[in-house]
């Protein structure tokens, strides 16, 4: 199945095998990996689990992020853990090309993809964790529709240091739906 998905400055495709190089290089920088709950080295016999295992089973939709200009990778966003019987996932993204952050691209693809969740996967929430020192994420989540759920101090151990985090969500609100 090949889904594409178009935006105004970015496009979605769907991750497939030949994606893995790239995948796992963006992941093992240290300014992708320092935001990330599960900080491991990233490896391609890990990535390839989780294409066959996750992707591959329909727990997870996973897209290349590109720039319109000039066709360039830049990135990835997904939906993981997709509860098909509650109609919950949870929201995942990253920038593995340093040049591209702070400029919208996030935002956009946040949009993007909560778009195809809610209307093609019929997703009535979609959630997302967050470390509560990272205010750019936060900032591009919310300008994409997460509102906060809950803020857990001292939740995770990571590289020795307790970290604070973040719980974020946003529904799909149908007219006359009352809930944000």
């Amino acid at each position: 199945m090949k889904i594409r998905i178009d935006g105004t400055r970015i496009y979605l495709t769907a991750i497939g095998e030949q994606d893995t190089d790239r995948v796992i290089a963006w992941r093992n920088k240290p300014f992708v990996r320092k935001w990330f709950l599960y900080r491991e080295e990233f490896t391609r016999e890990g990535h390839r689990k989780w294409l066959e295992n996750v992707v591959g089973q329909g727990r997870a939709e996973q897209f290349i992020i590109w720039v319109r200009e000039g066709q360039h990778p830049i990135g990835s966003v997904y939906l993981r853990d997709i509860d098909r019987e509650a109609k919950q996932a949870e929201f995942g993204i990253f920038i593995g090309e340093e040049e591209w952050l702070g400029r919208g691209i996030g935002e956009e693809a946040a949009k993007l993809i909560l778009d195809y969740g809610f209307e093609e996967l019929g997703l009535h929430k979609i959630k997302l964790r967050v470390l509560a020192d990272n205010k750019r994420a936060i900032a591009s989540y919310q300008k994409a529709g997460f509102v906060e759920e809950g803020y857990f101090r001292d939740e995770l151990l990571l590289d020795g240091k307790y970290c604070d985090l973040i719980f974020m969500a946003k529904f799909h609100c149908k007219k006359n739906d009352k809930k944000i």
